[in-house]
Parts: structure tokens; C-alpha cells; sequence
């Protein structure tokens, strides 16, 4: 019995496989880690933005997912709580590097202002690139923001930052990437 990794909710399968990892079955800590192994390397690569970075990101939370199963209670989302073990992970290593979020005060913080965007070509890869040329903290607000779905109010809290600090370092982000795709595309 395995999880399908294109249905990582919470079932009766993965309740079971819980269970069974619990008891130390080394298959089911297998299956698990297969399941939702893909999906949260590609959080940690797009958090780290370094392959070698991510795998090794990956293995610890992994580590911490596993030591930590009975903590797990029966009404929590199983993908949430990986997922949440996964960024923590994520931000540590990152703290740890000392990525820097440039604190700015209320005024500095700008409503954003439409841009007609028609004109960029907006490849997938393009795009993909640019975010990989990000500084560290754009990078880590722009995906927390985007891709994890966090609001700014708790990526300021994750990030031990000021919430106006974690828009604009999000506006930020967003306008150096139309930058690197319009240089690349023109």
C-alpha cells in the first residue's frame, strides 16, 4: 500500500502509513518519504536556490518529520505539518547563512502601481532564472508569498521581520524579476 504523490491529503491510507511509522515499519517511512519527498525538495530548492542546499535541507526535516510522527494529532493535515517542518528547516539554514531583510519604516512602503506586463515575454524558464538571480531575502519573501501562500503578516512573523519590511522586500522581489525577464527577453 503506498500514497499516490499526486494526492498528498489526509486518508485513510496516509492515516495508516502514520501509524505504521510509528511502530518503526522501515517500508512506511519509505513510502512516506517517497510521497511527499518531490514536493517539499521543491519548496527547499526554491528557498535555498541551490540544489546541494535543498537535498541537504531536505534530509534534515525529514529527519525532524520522522522524530517527530507522534506529535502529529488526528485532526492536523499531514501534508501541512510537513510542509511547516520543511520552511522552518528552510529559514534556518538561511539564518544561518545570514540573509539580510532591509528593514524599511512606514513611509518607505508604496502602494504597487499597475504595470501593463503585455509586452514581456514571460517564459516559465525566464521567470524561473530571474528568481534564481534573487538576493536571498527577495527570494525567501517572494516565495513564501507566492508559491507557500503565507501572508505577509506571518512571513514577518517566521522572519523575525516588521510587516511593511516583508512587502516591500516582496514588491521588491517582484520588480527585479520583471527587470532580469525584460533584459533577458529583449
Amino acid at each position: 500500500m503506498s500514497i499516490s504523490s499526486s494526492n498528498l491529503e489526509r486518508t485513510p491510507v496516509t492515516d495508516q502509513i502514520v501509524v505504521r511509522c510509528r511502530k518503526g515499519d522501515v517500508r512506511a517511512f519509505h513510502e512516506l518519504y517517497e510521497a511527499y519527498s518531490k514536493a517539499m525538495y521543491n519548496i527547499c530548492l526554491r528557498m535555498t536556490g541551490h540544489a546541494s542546499d535543498a537535498e541537504d535541507v531536505l534530509q534534515e526535516a525529514f529527519i525532524q518529520v520522522f522524530k517527530n510522527l507522534d506529535k502529529l494529532t488526528s485532526d492536523s493535515s499531514l501534508t501541512a505539518w510537513i510542509k511547516r517542518i520543511v520552511v522552518n528547516h528552510c529559514l534556518s539554514y538561511l539564518r544561518k547563512k545570514k540573509v539580510y531583510f532591509e528593514e524599511v519604516g512606514e513611509s518607505d512602503t508604496a502602494e504597487e502601481t499597475a504595470v501593463d506586463e503585455t509586452h514581456y515575454a514571460m517564459t516559465v524558464s525566464a521567470v524561473k532564472d530571474a528568481i534564481g538571480q534573487l538576493p536571498d531575502g527577495y527570494r525567501t519573501v517572494l516565495n513564501l508569498y507566492i508559491f507557500e501562500e503565507y501572508s505577509h503578516r506571518e512571513i514577518a512573523g517566521m522572519l523575525g521581520i516588521s510587516e511593511s519590511t516583508a512587502k516591500t522586500q516582496f514588491m521588491r522581489a517582484k520588480e527585479k524579476v520583471r527587470q532580469l525577464v525584460k533584459l533577458k527577453t529583449t
